[in-house]
């Protein structure tokens, strides 16, 4: 049994203390919170036995093998840092940091101390990704062109929101853009080699609205548009020479609808495909089984320089070459 404890007591931490509660083989013994009111509070409502106070004496207890860090990203590198000396593994709410080194020193300071780690991002481990990117590997959609991802969801945001607060690690290109450009390094195999933020609104000095292009070898392109001044968007489409694979709702699957997908060919069929799976729990049995974390862990430190690169664009206004330190991920 693998007990974990959770550190930060925000708003997601609710649905994923559910997911932990309902995963075989895994209990939750103690939650944190800067405020011990706080803590308490949210023991008695989840049903956790120890409410603590402070996140470095969660470390500390014996009763702790994992933690799930649910802080503003801000805040990520010194709680995964300070949880992989402790050596407990870790599951770190996305964005893994707030910057492509913070990430790096993760990455790193987990494989000094033996530690494994994911990022929380669940869809990547659902049955229909896996299916989706290989369906793309396989070449069924013929040679691989385009990939468009747009991700979103309207405000308003409840008071003390960090998302609009830059200090905390705020804005849609951290948050929103984490999904899209995963997703476009994953179904394009690579990294890219040049990104563009061609367009950004800002509001309180951070970006709630993002479009951008990625371009990759082989000539594949990428387009992303992220927000948070836009309906609720999840969908992607990759284009190749002989068919389109589209899912509208990659991220998270839409309620009391089939988890589905479709491929487009080029005579206008289509094909439904439905896989369903619960990527939650999916996720933290990979988290604590003994499946290589490699590729999950380089992704994560990918997209991580990719949003750093794309901001730097966004404030440039011109396009950025991606370094070979920026481009680690090569499944």
């Amino acid at each position: 049994m693998t007990r974990f404890g959770i550190i930060g007591t925000g708003r997601i931490t609710r649905r994923l203390v559910a997911d932990l509660q309902s995963t075989d083989t895994v209990t939750v013994t103690a939650i944190a919170s800067r405020q011990k009111e706080r803590a308490d509070w949210f023991a008695s409502q989840y049903g956790i036995a120890a409410a603590v106070e402070g996140y470095e004496q969660l470390l500390q207890r014996d009763d702790v093998d994992a933690v799930y860090v649910s802080l503003p990203p801000s805040l990520h590198a010194q709680w995964c840092i300070a949880a992989a000396r402790a050596k407990k593994t870790i599951l770190c709410e996305k964005p893994l940091a707030i910057s492509g080194d913070e990430a790096e020193q993760i990455a790193r300071v987990c494989a000094e101390e033996g530690v494994r780690w994911l990022d929380a991002t669940a869809y990547f481990h659902h049955r229909r990704t896996v299916e989706m990117r290989d369906i793309v590997r396989r070449g069924e959609l013929g040679q691989l062109g385009h990939i468009s991802a747009a991700v979103s969801f309207y405000r308003p945001f409840q008071a003390g929101e960090h998302r609009l607060d830059k200090s905390l690690g705020g804005g849609c290109l951290l948050d929103l853009g984490w999904y899209a450009v995963s997703l476009a390094c994953i179904m394009a195999q690579s990294a890219p080699t040049r990104v563009f933020a061609d367009h950004t609104v800002t509001e309180n000095d951070v970006p709630i609205r993002t479009v951008g292009t990625l371009w990759f070898a082989d000539n594949i392109t990428a387009s992303l548009s992220v927000g948070y001044d836009t309906a609720t968007r999840k969908w992607f489409e990759v284009a190749g020479s002989e068919a389109s694979l589209i899912c509208d709702d990659f991220t998270r699957p839409w309620l009391e609808r089939p988890t589905r997908f479709w491929i487009h060919d080029a005579k206008g069929s289509v094909t439904a495909n439905e896989i369903a799976d619960r990527q939650e729990p999916r996720m933290i049995e990979t988290l604590i089984g003994d499946q290589p974390l490699d590729e999950y862990n380089q992704l994560s430190v990918t997209t991580q320089r990719v949003l750093e690169q794309l901001d730097r664009s966004a404030n440039s206004g011109q396009p950025v070459m991606m370094s070979e330190t920026d481009t680690t991920f090569s499944p």
